[in-house]
């Protein structure tokens, strides 16, 4: 899927409700209220998280994904129903340079990326009857040489020494404040990694769903496939930043 850009300025039209969205998961108000130092930070994440978002949609398992009227109109409505009337609604639009018409392009673009996710999510092996199981099995017996995999959660703050909030030694601070905090209540990992983390995976608890050997970053491949159901690892540096792992099961 090719991103689609705005000729004015060659920003994807997305990119407009990608900053609102990252605007209000970071400091609960719209791009207009933000000051200048927040209103950085924002810009640097939703274009980070575009990246991601677009690699996703590049992805093999993208292929044939599609989204349908219903979901979109469904998430739209999310929307719209968080404003008191549809005046306050078109007018938080226009203050973030959208209009519906855009609005709809982002959340298409946003529905397929979590579709995409959760099609990896829930691969799993074919089910079949107990009685037939033996002479499956010896028929189709590459079908259960599955990889090793992990359900795996986490939160990413990213180093990024345009923005002194993430240069390395105050992002190394923050994922250790958070590590602090989940070290005394773990049970919050999701609610900290919605509050927290730079990913597009903060808006599912961090969640990254079932991830197989080999498909992360050597480091977090490494430190995920140390873990127990249930371990929360330590923190760990990608080529992204830094990392707490959660291993659900």
């Amino acid at each position: 899927m090719e991103a689609t850009t705005n000729p004015a300025d060659s920003l994807p039209v997305e990119m407009p409700y990608n900053r609102l969205r990252t605007a209000l998961m970071l400091y609960g108000k719209p791009l207009a209220q933000l000051e200048p130092d927040e209103s950085k930070r924002v810009q640097a994440q939703a274009d980070k998280e575009y990246q991601i978002e677009q690699a996703i949609l590049e992805a093999p398992e993208a292929v044939g994904v599609m989204v349908g009227e219903g979901e979109l109109e469904r998430a739209l409505a999310e929307i719209r129903d968080k404003y008191p009337d549809e005046e306050a609604f078109r007018a938080s639009l226009e203050s973030s340079g959208l209009d519906e018409d855009l609005l709809r392009v982002a959340l298409a673009r946003q529905c397929k990326v979590n579709t995409i996710l959760d099609k990896v999510d829930s691969a799993s092996p074919v089910e079949i009857d107990e009685v037939e199981v033996g002479i499956y099995y010896h028929a189709h017996f590459q079908k259960f040489q599955q990889p090793e995999r992990r359900d795996t959660y986490h939160i990413l703050i990213s180093i990024n020494e345009d923005f002194p909030e993430n240069s390395r030694p105050k992002a190394l601070d923050r994922i250790r404040a958070i590590a602090d905090k989940l070290a005394r209540k773990p049970h919050q990992f999701e609610e900290l990694a919605g509050r927290h983390s730079e990913c597009p995976t903060a808006m599912r608890g961090g969640r990254i769903g079932q991830v197989r050997r080999g498909q992360l970053f050597p480091s977090l491949d490494e430190a995920l496939f140390r873990l127990r159901p249930g371990q929360l690892s330590g923190v760990v540096e990608s080529e992204m930043g830094f990392h707490l792992l959660l291993c659900k099961a």
